[in-house]
């Protein structure tokens, strides 16, 4: 059986960053899924699920609101081995094509106060388990060391 494609990354020299994960074609349409890693793989801790759930309910309710991108959010969501998120959008697009988006999507979360969207029970199958401070934490983060330095280093996967 073949590795699918996020299996080849390499993780080891993985930075936090903005890579593209894929592209695929449906009918007419290109998709590109961005790999928006936050933490570090194998290095530094993952995610904690609270503020993991945050900055998905937060990133998603941004996306699917933004003017000029609703249209094009496919999906937002975590990575399984909670080091980051999927981002899919409708287009052919590079990471440098995302990066204005991205910086107010970071600053959106870093702002936001408030009671998180989608947080109660008849809107979300887990909605005790968030935590808006520490999601602030992590995209303050990923928004210094990745988008304060948007470079190769952190929009190309290493070999």
């Amino acid at each position: 059986m073949e590795k699918i494609a996020s299996f080849t990354v390499n993780h080891i020299d993985l930075l936090c960053g903005l890579y593209v994960s894929r592209r695929d074609k449906i009918g007419e349409e290109t998709l590109t899924t961005f790999d928006m890693r936050v933490t570090r793989p194998n290095v530094e801790p993952v995610i904690d699920t609270p503020a993991l759930h945050a900055i998905e309910h937060l990133g998603a309710t941004f996306l699917r609101n933004n003017a000029a991108w609703k249209d094009k959010t496919v999906y937002f969501g975590p990575m399984g081995c909670r080091t980051g998120f999927y981002i899919i959008l409708a287009g052919c697009l590079e990471p440098s094509d995302i990066y204005a988006l991205m910086r107010e999507m970071c600053d959106f979360i870093i702002n936001y106060e408030g009671t998180i969207p989608g947080a109660s029970a008849r809107d979300c199958g887990n909605y005790l388990d968030l935590n808006l401070d520490m999601a602030k934490y992590y995209i303050k983060k990923y928004k210094t060391e990745v988008l304060d330095d948007f470079s190769e280093k952190r929009t190309v996967y290493p070999n």
